[in-house]
């Protein structure tokens, strides 16, 4: 059952909220002030790389209302941003980046009262970026009214629990999920977007007691929960990001004493679906407004009002119905994995071997041993290389590595062959390339 709808604003009204708490009065000022900055500069791409969920929200609400667009890389790596820059015309951070293009540092103290902030328009844009099946950033254009629609949904299924809750988080808000979570619905929601990330089991059991909490976060997460420690009062917590694991999500409803909302979606899609498991097989339950056709024999084409496509998108997952309407999820399509909850791309890390001087060629794949799971690469070097000599360049290959992608998607486990195996048709054989990692590193 859901709770009580409860009324959602949209992010264009919570500055102007009669009931103004004292707190967001003082962030009000802030946005206006950096949005009177931005609006004297001509730069209209603006990147947002923030440690700090609360200069991330002055920084984002500054952007819209100075009718900029916020680009959000979804890391703060400078070599990475730095190839990025096409996307963006200057920088806003709370951090040291150091890029070549404009860049605002956003602190704690800057206000200014007194003026009115214009209104976001109509057309106003946030723009993300996912792994893409080419191994490039993917550049997600998502529109205001659709994040103000996504926060609605959500705010009917849950905004009653959530009005009573503080919002405490083990996600970034620099992806769609935190973005949406713990900055788009507590604004929607009339609620505060501070707090401080939670990195760790011990910190959420030592929450302060006397007021409830929602909890934001992911399987990778809840599957490292102490069953020792003392649980907080959570009276909803949300996992997204990839598949809760049953006996995972077992041992989490014990320990907090109810049972975790799941979300299925994407930084493409928004929110599609949900499911709060009281046992194993429980499908996924479809947002309602949410419509899946079949496109061809194997995949499945979404629509939605969260979707700004009127031609919906084509889902890397394959799904299952059953006759209620209720799907499981049936693996991907593409070669897009997760680890640790995060999507990765195998592309893109071939794609960064290849850009090694000693390597020739480079296949990716995910290898899993009992609940240990990792990248598994196999490599043609350009040139032969003694085998003592390995150790010390694989250590070379992953600082190399470390500039551009997630620590997950290192490597972690390493073959160098003299060929790569190909089948008849001169394509990759994937049992052969496996069975190279059968053997414990």
């Amino acid at each position: 059952m859901t709770a009580r709808p409860i009324a959602a604003q949209p992010i264009a009204a919570w500055l102007d909220a009669q009931a103004c708490l004292p707190g967001r009065a003082a962030m009000r000022r802030q946005v206006v002030h950096l949005s009177q900055r931005l609006q004297k500069l001509p730069q209209q791409q603006w990147a947002l790389c923030f440690e700090d969920r609360y200069l991330f929200t002055v920084a984002l609400l500054a952007a819209l209302h100075a009718q900029k667009t916020p680009v959000i890389p979804g890391h703060c790596r400078q070599a990475l941003l730095q190839e990025q820059l096409t996307e963006f015309d200057g920088l806003l951070t709370d951090t040291t980046l150091s890029l070549s293009c404009p860049t605002l540092q956003v602190e704690e103290g800057a206000e200014m009262a007194g003026d009115v902030l214009p209104p976001i328009t109509h057309a106003a844009a946030v723009v993300l970026f996912t792994s893409g099946s080419t191994g490039a950033p993917r550049k997600i254009v998502k529109p205001v009214k659709c994040l103000d629609e996504e926060a609605s949904w959500l705010a009917h299924h849950w905004g009653a629990l959530l009005s009573e809750c503080r919002i405490v988080a083990s996600v970034s808000h620099q992806h769609l999920y935190g973005l949406t979570f713990c900055i788009w619905l507590p604004m929607a929601l009339g609620l505060d977007v501070t707090g401080p990330p939670v990195r760790y089991a011990e910190q959420l059991a030592a929450l302060p007691p006397g007021k409830p909490y929602a909890f934001i976060s992911s399987p990778a997460f809840l599957r490292r929960l102490d069953p020792v420690l003392p649980a907080p009062d959570c009276r909803l917590m949300v996992s997204a990001g990839g598949v809760l694991p049953w006996p995972d999500a077992a041992a989490a409803r014990q320990w907090f004493g109810r049972a975790v909302t799941e979300i299925y979606g994407s930084t493409e899609t928004g929110v599609l679906a949900w499911r709060r498991r009281e046992r194993e097989a429980v499908g996924w339950q479809p947002f309602p407004g949410v419509t899946f056709a079949r496109d061809g024999a194997q995949h499945w084409r979404v629509r939605s009002a969260l979707i700004p496509q009127p031609q919906g998108i084509v889902l890397d997952d394959r799904l299952d119905f059953d006759a209620a309407g209720r799907f499981q999820l049936c693996g991907r399509q593409e070669r897009l994995i997760k680890i640790e909850d995060k999507r990765i791309s195998l592309s893109e890390i071939e794609r960064r071997l290849l850009a090694l001087p000693e390597v020739a060629e480079a296949v990716a794949l995910p290898v899993c041993r009992a609940r240990r799971s990792g990248i598994g690469v196999v490599l043609v070097l350009a040139s032969p290389v003694q085998a003592a000599a390995l150790p010390q360049l694989r250590q070379q290959w992953r600082r190399e590595l470390h500039k551009w992608l997630e620590p997950v998607a290192i490597p972690r486990f390493w073959r160098i062959v003299d060929t790569l195996p190909c089948d008849g048709q001169g394509k990759c054989a994937w049992p052969q390339l496996k069975e190279l990692f059968d053997v414990t590193d």
